[in-house]
């Protein structure tokens, strides 16, 4: 593929070097109101993120639907602006690019939406749809671009005999693929894939989680995935990181954060888990956390997760806890982890037999 117009070098990366930096990366919704439309207030969507995406792995972004990660994948593609906070790729600042420079990078960062049906749109065919990169980012192929389209469409597991097809003619299963050949066209370095398989029939996200799965291995993708579907998550994951009302609260490697989680938070959204295992089923118990997420636009002062959080003491109603390392690769925000070497046994005060 030869691109028309003359674009910087940078040079590659190898596998384990970051590919992504993001530093107290923030995002607030003006509220405005009156004639005069004066601001009164502000949606906290995204309050001040830090973490890192390594060239080849997947990082992972849980938590409730409202915490933010929908909105962090939109800054990271820079489809939202952010409010403050820095988001460096391949060494380049894009957090404020304008829409002319960051427009060649586009086909290095794409993004793979939730909805399969939404994102398509119905008046054209297949081969428009996956056909659109090359023609946007004037990138010829050779062969051309038909030739080009029926290989992706053949590479996601789909006929080439598509290419006219329009989307009401598929399934929800087979619509996700077609996003999914479009966001390959051109080779991205990093996809966020927001929710890929939430929409899907349960029997359907096995196969699209396995798709992504053998797509990252053969072209050395970098994925960054939103979901709230921890076995997904567990299995597709390299690190995960737990959000909660627009803040990172815990991230750690996939094993560790499973095994042994330290936030409060996270030790609720894993006790929620359902455990196919009938001889541990009974063992486990279920943390069912008291009161609603709290609202975006008055969070709580200091540790958010306060209000709702059966180890809560006055430090956290006033001090915010600080992400700290506390173990290898395992960061988590909070006064009083759980599952610490030497530490104190999990209270689970508010904790049910599920």
């Amino acid at each position: 593929m030869t691109t028309a117009e003359t674009e910087p070098v940078t040079p590659a990366l190898a596998d384990g070097e970051n590919l992504l930096e993001v530093t107290n990366l923030t995002k607030h919704f003006p509220i405005r109101r009156g004639l005069l439309q004066r601001q009164v207030g502000a949606v906290q969507a995204v309050d001040g993120l830090d973490f890192t995406v390594k060239k080849g792995e997947t990082l992972s972004l849980v938590g409730e639907s409202g915490c933010g990660k929908t909105t962090t994948g939109r800054l990271l593609t820079r489809l939202l602006e952010p409010t403050a906070g820095k988001i460096v790729f391949e060494g380049r600042d894009i957090s404020h690019m304008s829409e002319g420079k960051i427009r060649p990078l586009r086909k290095d960062i794409q993004m793979i939406f939730q909805d399969p049906y939404g994102s398509l749109n119905p008046r054209h065919t297949v081969g428009k749809i996956v056909g659109a990169p090359f023609h946007l980012q004037k990138v010829k192929t050779e062969g051309g671009t038909k030739k080009a389209v029926q290989e992706l469409l053949e590479l996601v597991g789909l006929s080439p005999e598509h290419y006219n097809r329009y989307p009401h003619e598929f399934s929800g299963g087979q619509r996700q693929r077609i996003g999914i050949a479009r966001t390959l066209a051109l080779r991205p370095k990093l996809i966020v894939a927001d929710e890929p398989v939430s929409a899907l029939d349960v029997s359907i996200q096995a196969q699209v989680v396995n798709l992504l799965e053998d797509l990252q291995n053969e072209f050395d993708l970098t994925y960054v995935m939103i979901a709230h579907d921890l076995s997904v998550v567990r299995h597709v994951s390299d690190r995960v990181a737990v959000m909660y009302l627009g803040k990172i609260v815990e991230i750690a490697d996939r094993i560790s954060l499973y095994e042994k989680p330290m936030h409060p938070y996270t030790v609720a959204l894993l006790s929620a888990v359902p455990i196919p295992d009938t001889k541990r089923r009974g063992k486990q118990e279920r943390i069912r956390l008291e009161g609603d997420v709290p609202s975006p636009i008055n969070p709580p002062p200091a540790c958010r997760f306060h209000t709702r959080c059966w180890k809560a003491q006055d430090i956290c109603k006033t001090v915010e806890p600080p992400l700290l390392q506390l173990a290898p690769g395992h960061q988590a925000a909070c006064h009083f982890p759980e599952n610490q070497s030497g530490g104190e046994a999990p209270k689970k005060a508010t904790a049910a037999a599920s």
